[in-house]
């Protein structure tokens, strides 16, 4: 299938895409529509299911047919022709679709929608940029070595009653209004009381229970439980204790450095862990520099942010929300009530990060554009070599199906907006984090003529920047 597309720029960073289906692809989905009601429907002389194409096009009509067709394809159309565009675009489109084609005739239809706006490039290159050195404070080292020091805890049996942090063998038996319910039996299981494992306030009635104590814990399963035959319902557990186990723990020396680890002393152990965690710092510093590099560029820059683009944006933002929320099984209403907020502030609150993603996204593609960056087939192989591993596909062969069905622009695009930040990252020099923050402070009339001329965009020197956000997400 090819879907031919011709894209039309309008004001305030909308464009509009003039899209059209080959005749012969209308032919075929009707044909295929055809087939699909061919097996619903009734005609004398034909069992159910087998009605040929051709009859069910003359008993229905050939537009109804084809109504149905594109009613079934129109979907897939869309997605093809905003792919082959290479169009980024912003909020919901605006579909157009007057008639129905005459046989032997192509399916034409329009999208407007928003995009990403245009950047006039100021400087973007030899930067210099705020780059903080890797900081670990004592706590943290000492938080990586009570997590070392409790996997070798030591769990010894007592006689006493039982206190938050003992370990608890257990046996139990659940019940829903008398019955007992799939997933709600165990033996011999081993329970930490604060470990917030099971189901709230199970753990909290057991404090105070002995080893042969029996127990009946009552609960309430939460709306959002993943058992939805479970969810909101009250149940009891019969709990027999069959011992109570006090965790103790090493003690932080050299012997425990030297049983834990491949040092001899704690002061060793101490070092390797305070190096690590520096390490893992300088992946986070250094996508902080590369993201502070581009937000530099866009402050020099000369770009418009139409109000309308900002909303649209950071509603998706929250769309995305929406999607992760569902993926964990958590519906929004439940998280926004949770939080406080409603749905509309939850958006306006994401307005000023989409705002900057906005930029980033149309400086980029000025850089890309100004460093004439493209994407090889090469580079594309290179990228989905372990997608193409895990299908069982060879690279080769799955680079001709995006190609195809035009999925390898959306690719084509995210590359070269990544070879555009190693363009401006690369050359920016890095400056002590400290002298950045006070330079922003110092006032020059170039920033007051800057400020006053946007209010839309954080920029160094407008304030503290909004939290979160990775370049080109």
């Amino acid at each position: 299938m090819s879907v031919q597309t011709t894209v039309t720029e309008l004001p305030d960073s909308r464009v509009r895409l003039d899209a059209e289906v080959p005749s012969e692809e209308i032919e075929s989905r009707l044909q295929r529509a055809a087939t699909a009601l061919g097996r619903e429907l009734k005609l004398p002389g034909f069992r159910q299911g087998k009605v040929p194409p051709a009859m069910v096009i003359q008993r229905m009509g050939r537009e109804a047919v084809l109504e149905q067709a594109v009613r079934d394809s129109l979907p897939e159309w869309y997605e093809e022709a905003i792919m082959r565009s290479g169009v980024s675009t912003v909020g919901d489109p605006k579909l157009d679709l007057t008639e129905l084609p005459a046989a032997g005739e192509p399916l034409s239809f329009s999208i407007e929608v928003g995009t990403t706006p245009r950047a006039k490039l100021g400087r973007y290159r030899d930067l210099e940029v705020g780059r903080r050195e890797p900081e670990v404070p004592e706590e943290a080292v000492q938080a990586e070595l009570e997590r070392l020091r409790d996997s070798f805890a030591r769990l010894d049996s007592v006689e006493r009653p039982a206190e938050q942090g003992d370990h608890l063998v257990v046996d139990f038996v659940g019940k829903v209004d008398g019955e007992e319910f799939k997933g709600g039996q165990a033996r011999d299981y081993m329970l930490e009381l604060g470990g917030g494992r099971l189901i709230e306030g199970f753990e909290e009635q057991l404090v105070g229970a002995s080893a042969g104590d029996a127990r009946v814990v009552e609960v309430q399963f939460p709306d959002e439980y993943q058992a939805e035959e479970l969810q909101g319902r009250k149940a009891t557990f019969d709990v027999d204790v069959k011992d109570v186990k006090r965790k103790e723990l090493p003690e932080l020396n050299d012997d425990f450095a030297s049983e834990a680890s491949e040092f001899d002393t704690i002061d060793e152990l101490r070092a390797d862990i305070e190096h690590k965690l520096e390490h893992a710092q300088e992946h986070t510093i250094e996508d902080e520099f590369r993201e502070a590099a581009v937000d530099a560029a866009a402050a020099d820059a000369d770009l418009s942010l139409p109000d309308n683009l900002v909303t649209a944006r950071a509603e998706e933002m929250w769309e995305r929300t929406e999607r992760m929320l569902a993926a964990q099984g958590m519906s929004s209403e439940t998280y926004l009530q949770a939080s406080g907020r409603t749905r509309e502030e939850m958006v306006d609150e994401a307005r000023e990060e989409a705002a900057r993603q906005l930029a980033r996204e149309a400086v980029l593609e000025a850089v890309a554009d100004a460093e004439d960056i493209e994407v090889s087939d090469d580079e594309l192989l290179e990228v989905i070599e372990r997608s193409a591993e895990r299908e069982g596909a060879k690279p080769e062969k799955l680079l001709k199906r995006l190609k195809d069905s035009g999925r390898d622009v959306a690719l084509r695009r995210e590359l070269r907006l990544r070879k555009a930040v190693d363009v401006v990252a690369g050359s920016a020099t890095p400056i002590e984090a400290g002298t950045a923050a006070a330079r922003e402070k110092i006032w020059t009339p170039d920033k007051e003529r800057s400020e006053q001329g946007s209010s839309q965009l954080w920029t160094p020197g407008s304030g503290p920047p909004p939290e979160g956000g990775s370049v080109g997400s």
